[in-house]
């Protein structure tokens, strides 16, 4: 697998453990690499333990749902049409894709066996925090990884990451878009796509 690639995988990774505190936790250096630290042992959990990969997937996308500020992140992968969009369609968007990203980065979860994330800053940006860290992965030079939390839901969810510099969420946005624009601008033929993709 080539560098970006693999970087891009581990953002995916990442994004569906997803990550959360209490409300009333406030998000300091110490607190975000403790959070860091926990998303990636769960990481790690799933990928040592022994389960088939469509078990995995499973328990990716469950760690995406619990973790994650999931309505957030399908609106935005979905973009414009989402403001057109029914409710029922926006949550079977929002569940079809939490599906959809931990079948995708799943699949390479063997890859990022011994990697390793340190947290070098965490601070507030606007509304939202940005802890600032390093990855690791075996056979590359470290690069930069940045997590975007905020607490607009009541409680302190990840809604993006950057791998040096580039927005997971974006990426996303923009294969979505691809998607969709194949299918017409047909948002229940993206949905039930969706629930086989990745």
């Amino acid at each position: 697998m080539n560098k970006l690639t693999r970087r891009a995988t581990l953002a995916g990774l990442i994004a569906t453990a997803g990550f959360a505190a209490n409300p009333a936790f406030s998000l300091t250096t110490a607190g975000a690499r403790a959070l860091i630290n926990e998303v990636v042992a769960k990481i790690n959990s799933v990928i040592n333990s022994g389960k088939s990969e469509s078990a995995m997937y499973r328990d990716f996308e469950a760690l995406f749902n619990r973790y994650a500020d999931v309505p957030t992140i399908s609106r935005s992968a979905l973009g414009p049409p989402a403001r057109s969009a029914s409710s029922q369609q926006l949550r079977q968007f929002s569940d079809a894709f939490a599906g959809y990203l931990a079948r995708k980065y799943g699949k390479q979860f063997r890859d990022f066996i011994g990697g390793e994330i340190t947290v070098e800053n965490a601070r507030q940006v606007k509304s939202f925090q940005e802890v600032q860290a390093v990855a690791k992965l075996r056979g590359q030079s470290p690069f930069a990884v940045t997590f975007m939390v905020s607490d607009r839901s009541g409680s302190d969810l990840f809604f993006d990451l950057l791998i040096e510099g580039i927005s997971l969420l974006k990426s996303e946005r923009a294969e979505i878009g691809a998607m969709l624009d194949k299918r017409g601008g047909n948002i229940d033929a993206l949905i039930r796509d969706l629930k086989s993709a990745g």
